[in-house]
């Protein structure tokens, strides 16, 4: 894969029909007819790179109105999963608070498109926040998730489900027949659930009861992610995991 560098940023007028990624019923459909061949490469510049285009996405978007655009063909031309994520800061205790997730939960997109929709969405268009404003921007965290493909995880009872999925290690998606719901991997270590609780909160987040995940019409689907975070606001860069 090939970072960002020496590469020429230019600026397109803003388009209509940006709208919130996490569409993860549509992708799930899509993802059981078609197999994907996956070959996950990113070193840490690279990811750091993708948060600097994540930050210089939304602050374009706020100031100039218009969507950040890349003028190099092959510049993060893989396509794959990804979800942006914006956590503030507070003013007086230094205590942070998620302001935004939106992403796409299959690789349908190619990286750089996907990196810059899911960070204006995230800062404009996730449903539980208002919009982000220019003002926010000095103590707002960006943080890029790069995910792995969604995996079926084919058990014959659903006791197997503890011996497949690993806490800190997997995300987990939730497929009912009312809806579905994602988690991200960092979710559970960072709010310390166990097995129980992770699968009891997917549950939530898809909008059922606490145990649907043990129907037999329920579909659970792991996958992995690669996280790059700014340590401060506009600062350095770091993998998470």
């Amino acid at each position: 894969m090939r970072c960002l560098t020496a590469l020429l940023i230019n600026f397109v007028p803003l388009k209509k029909g940006i709208t919130p990624c996490c569409a993860v019923e549509r992708c799930l459909e899509i993802m059981e007819r078609i197999s994907f061949t996956f070959c996950m490469i990113i070193s840490d510049h690279e990811g750091e790179q993708l948060v600097k285009v994540a930050r210089q996405a939304v602050e374009t978007f706020l100031i100039d109105n218009v969507v950040l655009s890349i003028r190099e063909e092959n510049a993060f031309s893989e396509k794959m999963g990804v979800f942006v994520t914006l956590i503030q800061l507070n003013d007086k205790t230094g205590q942070e608070g998620l302001r935004g997730c939106i992403g796409f939960p299959l690789p349908e997109k190619q990286l750089f498109e996907s990196v810059v929709e899911a960070a204006i969405t995230a800062a404009t268009g996730d449903p539980r926040f208002p919009p982000l404003a220019q003002e926010e921007l000095p103590r707002t965290l960006f943080e890029v998730s790069i995910l792995t493909p969604l995996e079926l995880i084919q058990v014959k009872h659903p006791s197997e489900y503890y011996e497949h999925i690993k806490v800190g290690r997997d995300g987990l998606v939730l497929r009912w027949e009312r809806g579905s719901g994602l988690l991200l991997p960092q979710v559970a270590e960072e709010m310390g659930w166990d097995i129980d609780d992770y699968l009891s909160n997917i549950c939530y987040k898809a909008g059922a009861a606490v145990d649907t995940w043990v129907m037999p019409t329920s579909k659970l689907y792991k996958f992995q992610a690669f996280v790059y975070r700014e340590v401060e606001p506009k600062g350095k860069v770091i993998r998470l995991r």
